[in-house]
């Protein structure tokens, strides 16, 4: 009886502890089904609530009516400033049935994004150089830039392969995106793998903090599911 009271008491005593934690947990973790379009704010790119592969998904692609060629194609998350934080989300990327030849369905998550939209850093997907017959295209699958002042060209031409990497991506099919992103360091994990796909060591904004953005390229088809936010 007394083992029995003492478990208890025990029991009585820890158990505001993990109220506490699991209250910190669910301040610190931000939940976006999209499953509507109601969090995200629009810049250069028409967004829809639709179903794609069985599952709600938000649909992306490029508003026809945008002006100029920047890389500022941007669905803004809400409520989402962040300065370190791990962000998962499932991702879509095909060529849009009207797209050049160099097309390749990119798409991905800008992070730290300034309030107008014009700085930010990204890591995204080209889905359709993952199986591709050309080694070198094959080593373009994954790709980090930083908005305006490190474009992927200005990173390729200066520091070849540094910032861009193979993963085995297939077009039209769900690949789940992670990225980790603490300080200057951001690193990218692919359907679950525990080694990164990509490890960028010098974030060109440097440690500043913006909103999460799902973000796509030109000519491109894109589907985002399931995005969270731990900070």
């Amino acid at each position: 009886m007394k083992m029995l009271r003492n478990i208890l008491l025990l029991l009585l005593f820890l158990s505001p502890l993990v109220n506490a934690q699991e209250d910190e947990v669910d301040k610190n973790t931000l939940t976006f089904p999209l499953d509507t379009t109601d969090a995200l704010t629009v810049n250069r790119v028409i967004a829809s609530a639709e179903k794609y592969d069985g599952r709600d998904a938000v649909h992306i692609i490029e508003d026809p009516n945008s002006k100029g060629a920047g890389a500022d194609r941007l669905a803004t998350l809400q409520g989402s400033d962040i300065t370190d934080a791990v962000i998962e989300v499932d991702v879509v990327g095909i060529p849009a049935a009207n797209a050049g030849a160099n097309a390749r369905g990119f798409a991905g998550v800008a992070f730290r994004v300034d309030t107008d939209g014009k700085k930010f850093e990204c890591i995204y997907l080209r889905p359709t150089n993952g199986r591709a017959e050309d080694p070198v295209r094959r080593s373009h699958a994954v790709q980090y830039e930083s908005i305006p002042k490190y474009p992927w060209h200005k990173l390729r031409r200066e520091t070849p392969g540094k910032y861009e990497n193979h993963a085995d991506l297939v077009p039209g099919q769900w690949t789940n995106v992670k990225i980790n992103v603490t300080g200057t360091t951001a690193k990218l994990y692919l359907d679950g793998a525990e080694e990164p796909s990509l490890v960028v060591e010098d974030l060109k904004l440097g440690k500043t903090h913006g909103a999460v953005a799902l973000w796509i390229g030109p000519g491109t088809d894109a589907y985002f599911s399931n995005l969270t936010i731990r900070k």
